[in-house]
This record gives C-alpha cells, structure tokens and sequence, in this order.
C-alpha cells in the first residue's frame, strides 16, 4: 500500500489504541504470546548475524499504551519475522499512560545504541496539538525508522439513526444542530478529531461523549446510548457484519479490503476527508544511521512475508513500511496538520 498522503490522521493525546483488533483466541493462535517474552530463540542460519554486528543482545521496545490494544496486536503480527531478521528478540515493555508520553519520555532519554525503541501511533503525531507541555519534541528528540503500518477509521452510525449515506447523515445534521452526539475513547483522540474534521469540513453542530477507552465507547453506540462515531475499522467490523452498526463510510485514502464494498469519505463528497492511523518505530535522537538501516530491513523482511500481511490485511490493517526518511517527512506534514485542526475546531491545548 502506499503510505497515506498528508492527510491522513495518525491517534490520541488520550487513550486511542484500547480497542482490540483480534479476539484473544484469535491473537493466541496467530502468536502465541510468550515468543514476545523468551529469551533468544535458534533462528536460521541464513538470518545469524556476523560477530560484532548489531544487535548482539535482546532490544526493548517500549509500548506507550496498555497491553491488548491495536499496538499490542499489531506487533505480535510483525514480530516474529523481525525476529528471524534481526536475530534477537524484541521485548515488549508496556509503559501507558499520559497519552503516549510517559513512554515516548522513557524512548527520548534512552541510549541511542538501538536497544531501546519505541512503537508508536497516532498520539505522537497529536499530542504537540493538544499538550502545553510535552517532555520531549516529537521530532528532534526522536529518529525515525520505519511506519510500519496503517489502520484506517470508519464512520458508524446506530441503525436507528434513518441515514444510509454520508450524504443523508450530513442532511439530517443541519436539520437537528447540536442533537446528533458522537463518542470516542476521549478528548483528541482520533475518534474526537475525526468528527471534529468533519463538522468544521461540513458545517455542522455536533455533541461529543467522551468514555474512558474505545471500549466503552463502542458498547454505547451499540446500545443506542450515543447515535454515531468514528472508530477504527477492525474494531467495529464484526458489529457491522452482525447489522448492530452501520458503515456509512471508511476514512482511508482508498477502500479498505477489510469492507470493500464501503465508499470512502471522499468518495461520499468530502474530497480532502482522509483519517487514519500510523503506527512505526522510533529511536532515540542520534541513532546512528547503521542501526536505523537494520531495523528498517527487518520491518521489510517481516512485511514482505506472505501470511504476516494477510494476517494485518484481514484484520484491516494495511502494512506500509515507509522507510526512514519518508516516515521523518510524514511525522513533519502529520504533526502541522493537526495542529491546524485542532486550531481550526477551538480545541486548545491542555
């Protein structure tokens, strides 16, 4: 897939990543989870890595965001074939809280001798919107290495709302200004950016609900409690498929596979509507370009292999792989754009 265009949204100063993309029977069967946790495993010789050359000891991949959410999922799809790349293991170390910053803090201050590593989503690229004070610059305390993949979001409604289209929904909101509500998993959160974009893009007058977690903040649009939301892809499809929520459009730069035969936001009229969300790997500041290179092929190694994108694609992830360059360009276009949506909707920062 080709990296989203500049565009595209990338999640949340808050919370974003709590939904799950994979059923836990689902995810133990895809990898099963004490592979992330082992010490080095025997890997092919092909893969054996030359005395003295990098890495030579297990790497710490630090995740700002709770176990069980899309970044969780996400690399125990990926991971097993860097692993094979790499040689060594990557070990998962969980550091949620403060909408990524907590993490990112720990990331930013480590060594820049590639053992530490950061995987990070959309909140990184959010976050300079919507906090004062953040510990670290997004940009020159961080070296970028590769995005790695994108999930894009949909637009939902409860099928009691009497909409079938972007169109209709737009209609019946300028009828009823400020009656339609939305929930998300919190303040600037994709979620809560993405129906902001669109009542600034569309005129309208909508009511936010926050909940704390996407969770949360599904179980009430299901249940009717709340009228629409923008969520993830593979956290609503299967409420979808079942007829308990309706897609009304994908935020993506094109149609998902995951629900193809829905049109996108710009296809339903909104021709700059794109959202969505990155997730890569990051290093310290300084990371010396022999690392960032090796850690970028193995992403590739891992993303090129068959089953691991059909198992991202099927579960409505779309691999990326933007390499160390474009993915640094992408993090400058991601971080001035929401800054301006967040400008533009009056959301000032915390």
């Amino acid at each position: 897939m080709k990296p989203m265009s500049t565009s595209s949204l990338t999640t949340s100063a808050n919370n974003s990543r709590d939904a799950r993309m994979l059923s836990s029977a689902a995810l133990s069967a895809a990898v099963p989870a004490i592979a992330f946790i082992a010490a080095c495993a025997t890997l092919p010789a092909a893969h054996a890595q030359a005395p003295g050359a990098y890495p030579q000891k297990p790497i710490r991949m630090i995740v700002p965001v709770s176990p069980g959410g899309n970044s969780d999922v996400l690399l125990r799809i990926v991971m097993p074939k860097m692993h094979e790349s790499l040689g060594q293991q990557l070990v998962l170390d969980f550091r949620g809280g403060a909408g990524g910053t907590i993490g990112g803090d720990i990331a930013a201050r480590s060594a820049p001798d590639g053992y530490t590593l950061l995987f990070t989503a959309a909140s990184h690229v959010i976050n300079p919107a919507l906090i004062k004070k953040l510990p670290y610059d997004p940009l020159k305390d961080f070296t970028a290495i590769s995005l790695v993949a994108d999930i894009p979001t949909a637009l939902v409604v409860h099928p009691s709302l009497p909409v079938k289209s972007v169109k209709d929904l737009i209609a019946l909101a300028k009828k009823r200004p400020g009656e339609l509500n939305y929930s998300t998993s919190g303040r600037g959160t994709v979620g809560h950016l993405a129906a902001e974009l669109l009542a600034s893009s569309a005129g309208l007058k909508l009511e936010h609900i926050p909940y704390k977690g996407a969770g949360p903040a599904i179980v009430g649009l299901v249940g009717g409690q709340v009228e629409m939301q923008f969520a993830s892809i593979p956290a609503i499809i299967e409420h979808v498929r079942a007829r308990r929520l309706r897609m009304l459009a994908q935020t993506g730069d094109k149609r998902s596979s995951a629900a193809a035969e829905v049109p996108t936001m710009r296809e339903s009229g909104l021709d700059t509507f794109v959202v969505s969300s990155g997730f890569g790997i990051l290093g310290p500041a300084a990371l010396p370009r022999p690392i960032v290179d090796r850690v970028f092929r193995a992403v590739r190694f891992s993303l090129d292999d068959p089953p691991t994108r059909k198992l991202l694609i099927e579960q409505g992830a779309d691999p990326v792989g933007l390499g160390p360059d474009e993915y640094e360009a992408y993090n400058r276009t991601e971080i001035a754009r929401w800054q301006r949506v967040a400008r533009e909707a009056n959301l000032q920062p915390d």
